[in-house]
């Protein structure tokens, strides 16, 4: 599929992401009783500058914490793993990060997580394995033995290839088959034969097709990844249990954006803010799924898969980590 050159030109520009950090001015300060009854109205939240974080945005924006009496103060995070010590020693109050990373928090004993509200799912092409146009591999199951590029190994993007590769007989060992190189790279990778494949998310699945004709060989939307839980907002165990009224304050606020982010002008208007990404590209790129409820019979699925793979060591009990709603 061909896209005008502007849009184009806008995608190939827009790769680099940098949060411009906001924070809604609402609510009064900790030391001050909060009308609704709230334990804590300031909170430090961890975000990510990507569309699957959008629902923060959102609520800031529209005043959706503000109205439920919090002060949403953000702060940048490379991932839920540079989460995890910041929620353990208070420094962050919730923070969004991938389901994998939560999950294996909870295996490991690192923090006892508590998942509050979920973010993203996957939909079709969202995140997809591509290869060079002039490729011989022709269907997943070529992929035999075949050098992956892949932004780091044993995460969530390398648990979804594994998972979308079994039913075809492939299996991966990722410290052999998966060559770890930054998601902006591989386009080049790809074009130089440097690796037969390259596993990527949006917007670089529509870039590499765009500027190199590269092939779509499969994504995740279907089998046992269909509709899979991505990312999420967590707290420890300890804070929700702590701040009750206070983090079903954030989980309404978030709701509210969760709905409003499923039309795509919305984020058009609001990702730009906190992206490098301009309207013109969003309006393009296949977008996530983003759930407006909280669910552990879906979280569930992705400790299945987890464990399938020998990502888990123990059988983590999901039921008592996710505050369901919704």
């Amino acid at each position: 599929m061909k896209f005008a050159r502007l849009r184009r030109a806008s995608l190939g520009g827009a790769l680099a992401v940098a949060l411009v950090l906001s924070s809604a001015a609402c609510g009064g300060s900790d030391s001050e009783k909060s009308a609704n009854g709230l334990e804590k109205t300031n909170l430090n939240v961890g975000v990510m500058p990507i569309i699957e974080g959008a629902a923060v945005q959102i609520a800031i924006t529209k005043g959706y914490f503000k109205a439920e009496g919090l002060t949403v103060n953000l702060r940048q995070i490379a991932g839920g793993a540079a989460a995890i010590p910041q929620l353990k020693s208070g420094q962050l109050d919730i923070s969004q990060g991938g389901h994998v990373g939560w999950l294996l928090a909870a295996d490991s004993g690192t923090l006892k997580p508590k998942i509050i509200a979920e973010a993203s799912s996957m939909t079709k092409n969202l995140n997809a394995i591509l290869v060079a146009k002039d490729s011989k591999i022709s269907s997943p199951k070529d992929l035999v033995g075949k050098k992956i590029a892949t932004n780091a190994k044993h995460d969530q993007i390398a648990l979804l290839v594994r998972a979308a590769l079994a039913p075809y007989g492939v299996q991966i060992d990722e410290d052999k088959d998966f060559q770890v190189i930054p998601f902006p790279n591989q386009e080049a990778a790809l074009k130089e034969n440097k690796v037969d494949a390259v596993v990527v998310p949006e917007p670089f699945v529509t870039q590499i097709q765009q500027n190199i004709g590269a092939r779509l060989l499969t994504d995740f939307s279907t089998g046992a990844t269909e509709d899979i839980p991505i990312t999420g907002y967590a707290a420890s165990d300890e804070f929700v249990k702590e701040n009750p009224k206070t983090v079903a304050a954030f989980q309404r606020a978030i709701v509210k954006a969760q709905a409003d982010a499923a039309d795509r002008a919305v984020l058009q208007e609001v990702v730009p803010k906190y992206t490098k990404l301009p309207p013109t590209v969003i309006s393009v790129v296949a977008l996530n799924n983003f759930p407006t409820s909280t669910s552990a019979s879906r979280i569930q699925r992705v400790a299945d898969v987890m464990k399938q793979f020998g990502y888990l060591k123990n059988d983590v009990d999901v039921n008592s980590m996710v505050l369901q709603n919704g």
